[in-house]
């Protein structure tokens, strides 16, 4: 990748708070951006789908699109109607099984797109994700022409992880832009 690309943060349902990795991404370094959903509660996937569709179109520069939980299922359907050239990679870690999950705010991103992603992606899951199964992840992986890399033991791979500034998520992203 030639030019520096700006990395476009998408939590998922309910957001990230100040101690979730991707938070602390963002605030060490400016390339990373949050692209701010109206409402993280009470998620409408047309609205979200056209802020991330706005987002992506806003950058000059590559994006890559590092998503958590109900982003990463975001991105699949992104994909599957919307993507373009401008998308140099995705990083989706602990993506959420929200088809058997029984939230009834997250129905309407059901089903989840199961098709190729149109650019390089990386599925990063956790061994004991209470939102989904390693073996739901590896069909995620699977269908969207992803890599899969299991990093462990460490539930939702969110702030109650306890990862902090997760370097090494910071190093598997690394390994997606090589």
């Amino acid at each position: 990748m030639s030019a520096q690309p700006r990395f476009l943060v998408l939590p998922g349902y309910e957001g990230s708070g100040p101690q979730h990795w991707q938070s602390h991404w963002e605030a060490a370094d400016p390339a990373f951006q949050r692209v701010e959903q109206a409402d993280w509660d009470h998620p409408r996937l047309g609205e979200w789908v056209d802020v991330l569709d706005a987002a992506v179109a806003a950058q000059e520069q590559p994006v890559v699109l590092v998503a958590h939980s109900l982003g990463c299922i975001l991105v699949a359907h992104w994909a599957a109607r919307r993507a373009g050239a401008a998308v140099a990679g995705a990083f989706l870690v602990a993506p959420a099984d929200i088809e058997g999950a029984g939230v009834a705010e997250l129905a309407g991103f059901c089903p989840i797109p199961l098709k190729p992603l149109p650019f390089p992606a990386l599925v990063v899951a956790s061994s004991d994700d209470p939102w989904c199964s390693l073996d739901r992840s590896r069909r995620f992986a699977d269908a969207w022409g992803a890599r899969l890399v299991v990093a462990g033991a460490h539930g939702h791979l969110n702030s109650a992880s306890e990862l902090g500034d997760w370097e090494y998520g910071r190093e598997l992203l690394g390994r997606l832009l090589d």
